[in-house]
């Protein structure tokens, strides 16, 4: 079995999207530090993508960030697909699987959106024997990200209260979307610094960062198809300064700007990264 390459808190990188591979492969050594792909898209695919891929990771370490597990879903677990990205890590020595704490699917197939779950007791207990179980077979620790949503019905206790209680009943990672907690604090009228302070630091495994798009005053889209704006920017220092630097990843799915331009808002991150305080201050003695 191979060894994971674990990534360190410095670390920033970019999401791998097929237009980018022969930038990404011509990119000067440390342009960035690590790729995080979605393993569905990846698994099995060969020809000149998959010799590209194989280039890249052996060059950088990957981590792996799913789309379709539905891990608060009421289909079952689609554990033969946990298999085999058990052994696609393995094979590319992927440090983190993570997914999205959400639900895609149901019986009759996948949604094609992230929808959120009933922030209740019940949904709690549901998500996170589920997530144990993926834990299980993919043997070792996963990372649930904090999604965006635009209506969350059943609300029996608050988004921060209800995403505390799964990451401390499955015992799992956090990846933190802080371009998230600007878009829900905005549509849901919280205070986005409140809700990071609340968060367990200690379970950060790293961090998202990406741009979203000004519907109105009161209403922000999760885009991922802009530059990451100065509110984002702002509540990523204030992540470093509470919890220290985690890696960080910067999204972008679509309206691909040119890739040096990608790396110069990837220099942003890594400027904040080196100011950030060494230590995670909520913990420190």
């Amino acid at each position: 079995m191979t060894t994971p390459v674990p990534l360190p808190n410095d670390a920033a990188g970019l999401g791998l999207r097929r237009p980018l591979l022969g930038p990404m492969r011509a990119a000067p050594a440390g342009s960035f530090d690590f790729l995080e792909l979605a393993p569905e898209n990846w698994i099995g695919v060969g020809g000149a993508y998959g010799e590209a891929f194989a280039d890249l990771a052996a060059r950088y370490p990957i981590v792996c960030h799913g789309l379709s597990l539905s891990v608060g879903g009421p289909a079952p677990l689609d554990e033969t697909f946990l298999v085999k990205v058990r052994r696609f890590m393995e094979t590319h020595r992927c440090s983190l699987y993570s997914e999205h704490l959400s639900a895609c699917g149901d019986s009759r197939g996948q949604l094609y959106d992230l929808l959120p779950l009933p922030f209740s007791d019940d949904a709690v207990k549901h998500v996170a024997a589920r997530i144990r179980r993926v834990q299980d077979i993919l043997g070792q620790r996963i990372a649930i990200e904090n999604i965006s949503y635009y209506a969350a019905p059943f609300q029996r206790m608050r988004e921060i209260d209800f995403i505390n209680a799964v990451l401390a009943e499955a015992d799992c990672l956090m990846l933190l979307d802080v371009n998230n907690i600007i878009v829900n604090a905005t549509n849901h009228g919280y205070d986005p610094s409140a809700f990071l302070a609340a968060l367990p630091g200690e379970r950060v495994a790293y961090i998202h960062v990406a741009g979203h798009y000004d519907e109105a005053d009161d209403l922000k889209i999760d885009t991922h198809g802009s530059a990451v704006n100065a509110q984002v920017w702002a509540l990523l220092e204030e992540a470093y300064r509470l919890f220290g630097p985690r890696p960080t990843l910067l999204e972008r799915d679509f309206n691909l700007p040119p890739f040096e331009d990608l790396l110069d808002e990837l220099g942003q991150v890594r400027r904040r990264i080196a100011g950030a305080p060494a230590h995670d201050r909520r913990h420190a003695a």
